[in-house]
């Protein structure tokens, strides 16, 4: 399923129903935009303080580069599509334009070469939907 279908079907999955009560928690859902979060640990950490345990986003509404505290235990993560995620995500607020998001799935990458491996992964997915 491409991008743009995926997307959508994720908005409509999440869509309340027409017949619901205006005061059920289906019609308060809000449907904050998602984006990918990487929590870097270990030898991908090199270049801050190991006391700091970060997961790092990029904004969708204005593209900056932004982080949060970590808020689940390592043990919480699972081994996915070649990487250990936390599925369930985290809700999030940019530092820069104040807007709220989720970033879901947050990916851990402990050493350089699972880094060259993750950015080379979804890079191919950013060109891809920046072509549309």
């Amino acid at each position: 399923m491409d991008g743009w279908r995926a997307s959508h079907r994720r908005e409509l999955d999440n869509a309340p129903d027409p017949g619901e009560k205006a005061g059920s928690t289906a019609m308060k859902a809000r449907n904050y935009p998602e984006v990918i979060g990487v929590r870097y640990t270990g030898w991908a950490a090199l270049d801050r303080d190991p006391q700091s345990d970060r997961v790092e986003f990029v904004c969708p509404h204005c593209e900056a580069h932004s982080d949060k505290a970590a808020r689940r235990a390592r043990a919480d993560y699972r081994f996915t599509d070649g990487f250990l995620q936390d599925l369930q995500g985290e809700a999030a607020t940019c530092r820069v334009c104040k807007k709220p998001l989720r970033v879901v799935p947050v990916v851990m990458i402990h050493d350089q070469d699972e880094k060259r491996r993750f950015e080379s992964v979804f890079m191919v997915d950013e060109l891809a939907f920046s072509a549309n």
